[in-house]
């Protein structure tokens, strides 16, 4: 059966039947699993970055909505998305302590979408790269305010840079929502929270660096907001800790370190992204499958024995525009995905790159999903969603 727009929605009212119930407590973590309301929780997800930018207009908060359903009917369950804007367009922070409370409410718009929907949320707080501001915004503002800068990495370290980080995940995990009226930190809508979305140094190749950041701002989350889980944010790259890892890397590092970085007891799971069309251009699909296999493979294997926590593939994709079969490379790392989970469920689900609505073909950069429009792909995602959640229930099952 191939899922069209008129399937999505027919099925739609059955699926949220089935979910709305399951979906009244927060997700936890048990050994090196994910658990709710005392259950395994196996999913399968997806990206869409862009959610609170959009829901920032009002007129267009209908392509949220479109998204989150039909992603809720497909059978996703888990979204992840940015709590940050800095500077910019529809910026949500437009200066250091100073909120646009329309972009805000866009953002609970988004949340308050995602608990219609049984859509469970992984919320990140800062961008290493310039997209929504970044680090090199914070430097900016800094710069601005009479603090001396040397470079962007200094975010990691410079007191004023981390004051104002801090600042930002105050201002969000205890933001009262203003449609459901459930503050931020209290509201299960939000699985997870993330410190950064791929943080890099370039100033310390060990990891370091970065290792103490993690501690001091995950030791900071938590003291405001102990109910929702918590992760870095992390590609997987291997640093100094376990130096023969660095192999898997490929072929170089980026200044942090998968092991001591997800050891920090305030980090609830580990998280690896894969971009094979990126990281290993130019080179065949086969040994493009065979390294995201190796990838996967030694991250869970790191995780189920070293970490003790659930592992989630919070990033993965191939762009339409390059070479070879995105249905093919899915499935392969699905059927992944799949078989390590059947292992206990230390590999706990994935998160495609990415999610759009019909009529955003300006926000494609290659990546982009429009479920229903290709029903290939669909059934693809819809199936893993379907396997993924039948496995969790097979767990819960007396043997």
């Amino acid at each position: 059966m191939s899922y069209t727009r008129t399937c999505i929605s027919g099925l739609f009212l059955l699926f949220l039947t089935l979910t709305c119930e399951a979906y009244s407590g927060f997700i936890g973590v048990k050994d090196t699993h994910f658990e709710l309301n005392g259950s395994p929780f196996l999913f399968n997800g997806f990206n869409s970055y862009w959610l609170m930018h959009v829901a920032a207009e009002p007129t267009e908060r209908y392509k949220v909505t479109e998204v989150l359903k039909d992603a809720s009917a497909a059978g996703l369950s888990v979204c992840r998305t940015w709590a940050f804007s800095d500077g910019g367009d529809r910026a949500l922070r437009i200066s250091p302590g100073v909120y646009d409370e329309r972009v805000f409410q866009g953002l609970d718009f988004v949340i308050s979408e995602a608990k219609k929907y049984g859509v469970r949320l992984i919320l990140s707080f800062v961008n290493q790269w310039n997209d929504f501001g970044g680090k090199a915004q914070y430097v900016q503002w800094a710069r601005n305010a009479g603090a001396y800068i040397s470079n962007d990495d200094d975010f990691y370290t410079h007191p004023l840079l981390k004051k104002y980080y801090k600042n930002h995940i105050e201002k969000v995990i205890t933001r009262l929502n203003s449609i459901t009226r459930v503050a931020y930190k209290d509201d299960p809508t939000i699985m997870a929270w993330e410190l950064m979305n791929e943080p890099r140094d370039q100033a310390d190749y060990s990891g370091k660096t970065v290792n103490a950041w993690v501690q001091e701002m995950a030791s900071f989350v938590k003291s405001l907001d102990n109910k929702h889980l918590l992760e870095v944010g992390m590609e997987g790259f291997y640093g100094d800790s376990i130096p023969e890892r660095k192999s898997v890397n490929p072929g170089y590092q980026v200044g942090t370190d998968y092991i001591s970085n997800h050891l920090i007891n305030e980090i609830d799971f580990a998280t690896i992204h894969a971009y094979t069309d990126q990281w290993l251009s130019g080179q065949s699909d086969d040994a493009q499958f065979a390294w995201m296999e190796r990838w996967i493979t030694n991250h869970w294997q790191d995780a189920r024995t070293i970490l003790k926590k659930p592992l989630v593939l919070a990033e993965f994709g191939k762009s339409s525009r390059g070479q070879g079969s995105r249905d093919t490379f899915m499935s392969n790392v699905y059927r992944n995905v799949y078989n390590l989970a059947k292992e206990g469920g230390t590999m706990a689900g994935s998160l495609v790159w990415q999610l759009m609505a019909h009529g955003m073909e300006n926000y494609d950069d290659g990546y982009c999903i429009v479920l229903g429009q290709n029903p290939s792909t669909t059934q693809i995602i819809s199936d893993q969603a379907h396997v993924m959640a039948s496995l969790a229930q097979s767990f819960n099952q007396p043997h």
